[in-house]
């Protein structure tokens, strides 16, 4: 499967998940075992490539996100265009 790019990231989500878990107080790893609480199978090095744009993000996994932060599935979608 192709990857497609864009601004150089393979997601939009990572900077949201990112700026979330910052003002929750998570590192990635706390984020990481969270997720896993939650059922989702990630890890510190997956939080990492999400959030620097390096991993796509499927779909289902952004609602395991929404529930660890408690925002709708549609915030972790916003961005801003440069």
């Amino acid at each position: 499967m192709k990857i497609h790019r864009q601004n150089n990231r393979c997601n939009i989500s990572g900077i949201k998940i990112k700026e979330l878990r910052l003002n929750a107080g998570y590192s990635q790893e706390a984020l990481a075992a969270l997720l896993q609480l939650e059922g989702l199978n990630v890890n510190q090095k997956a939080i990492s490539r999400i959030e620097s744009g390096d991993r796509v993000v499927a779909d289902f996994e952004l609602q395991y996100f929404a529930e660890v932060f408690h925002v709708p599935v549609t915030e972790l979608l916003m961005f801003e265009k440069n």
